[in-house]
């Protein structure tokens, strides 16, 4: 029944879905999902931003200041 839906209705109803999910409705998590997975093979896999993402080399991204105090040793 979800391939006679149009891609609109099928964002609305997922959108729907995932509300009522939110909101605690024991199989709306489930239906949220089937008309989520519909969405993305119909349209594909969603386009990121890789103008946000931190493409440093592992070392730069892994390496934390360190405190110059101890959190253990706070008063």
């Amino acid at each position: 029944q979800m391939q006679a839906l149009s891609d609109d209705e099928v964002g609305a109803q997922a959108l729907e879905w995932r509300r009522r999910a939110l909101q605690g409705e024991w199989h709306a998590r489930g239906m949220a999902h089937e008309f989520e997975r519909e969405l993305r093979r119909r349209t594909g896999a969603p386009v990121s931003n890789y103008d946000s993402l931190d493409l440093r080399p592992l070392e730069l991204r892994a390496a934390v200041q360190r405190r110059w105090w101890r959190f253990w040793q706070a008063r």
